[in-house]
């Protein structure tokens, strides 16, 4: 099992250590609804450093990335982010990414930890073109900095105006005394905030860093449950729990990544499936009656009759309700309609609604 540069520090400040994705990660230090609120309502950090980096350069980096991305990456310009989804070739989804436009000649792009290999044979399999590809993904670490007060808490750590910084865009600057980090206005939190790319040996000095300048405005450290807790409250689809090889982007809700303005894997297939239409869809809800939600639950309908299954389920911090995510046979999937989820054996009512859960 894999270290990130900082595991050693979170054993030390008493987190609760768990396997994820192969590295030995934080999953809770004081508790997932303390650590919850923190980020709602303040600032809180989490180390990802488990999650990939790679770097695609040269004149045909453009090429590559729109072959293998559902996501049209032509219209980003430097300094921006893009979300976006590679279908597998057989309708399903190698991996859901993040793609980030340096210049016209080179892209930075961040994959799920558990998906690192696959996502790069996956890309270099497409590399007909090429295009020059580095696998950074053990020599970076990466801390979340999330929370309303993330900004102003970060703010005597760098010169750029971090409050000034637009949703999924990024900067490279000087931050917390380290030259050339790059500072992105992205998360997967909901409550705002910076993902910060630092080199794993300047890591710790940055975490102490930012820790010092959070101090005042109550800054903790933050572990995978509540990053999984805040994700969901805002209907964000997890990788191997609400996507996966066997889900298309259209049945996903992700049909807002998926741009058919040009040729990539499946593309066809996934424009004949939006005109024919899905035979599911991923819906969020709510229960009803008491119950908690939880991953592979079935779901029924009215009936008794199997129309789905749970992909995600909790109790909601923020909401004080029980929520989840699941995908149910299309005809079920209209808001308010009424569908059961199967907890021990009984049918608890429950009802589709639209996400986000939380609204700030």
């Amino acid at each position: 099992m894999k270290n990130t540069a900082l595991s050693y520090v979170h054993e030390q400040l008493g987190a609760k250590m768990v396997p994820f994705a192969g590295y030995n990660m934080p999953v809770q230090y004081e508790g997932v609804n303390a650590e919850h609120e923190t980020v709602r309502n303040g600032v809180g950090v989490f180390d990802v450093s488990h999650m990939g980096e790679f770097v695609i350069k040269g004149p045909n980096a453009l090429a590559l990335i729109q072959t293998f991305s559902s996501n049209d990456a032509s219209v980003l310009v430097d300094g921006k982010a893009q979300y976006a989804c590679m279908p597998n070739g057989k309708g399903g989804i190698v991996d859901d990414l993040i793609i980030y436009r340096v210049n016209a000649e080179e892209y930075f792009i961040v994959v799920n930890a558990s998906n690192i290999e696959k996502d790069w044979d996956w890309m270099s399999k497409h590399n007909t073109m090429g295009a020059e590809m580095h696998n950074l993904s053990d020599a970076y670490s990466l801390l979340a900095i999330q929370g309303p007060k993330a900004a102003e808490a970060m703010q005597s750590l760098t010169d750029i105006d971090l409050s000034a910084m637009v949703y999924y865009t990024f900067q490279h600057a000087t931050f917390a005394g380290i030259e050339n980090v790059m500072i992105s206005a992205t998360g997967y939190t909901g409550s705002g905030g910076f993902e910060i790319y630092v080199k794993n040996e300047d890591a710790e000095k940055v975490w102490n860093e930012v820790f010092k300048a959070g101090d005042a405005f109550g800054i903790k450290p933050i572990g995978l449950a509540a990053r999984d807790t805040l994700r969901l409250e805002m209907g964000f689809c997890l990788y191997g729990n609400d996507i996966d090889d066997t889900t298309s982007p259209l049945e996903a809700g992700l049909g807002w990544i998926t741009k058919f303005t040009k040729d990539f894997v499946d593309s066809t297939f996934l424009l004949a499936q939006k005109e024919a239409g899905v035979t599911r869809k991923l819906v969020a809800f709510e229960m009803i009656d008491r119950g908690i939600p939880r991953h592979d639950y079935p779901i029924l309908n009215a009936n008794n009759e199997v129309i789905g299954k749970v992909t995600s389920g909790t109790m909601s911090p923020s909401t004080k309700k029980a929520i989840g995510m699941g995908y149910v046979a299309t005809g079920h999937n209209a808001l308010e309609s009424e569908i059961f989820i199967e907890i021990r054996e009984k049918g608890i009512k429950a009802k589709v609604v639209k996400a986000p859960f939380y609204k700030k």
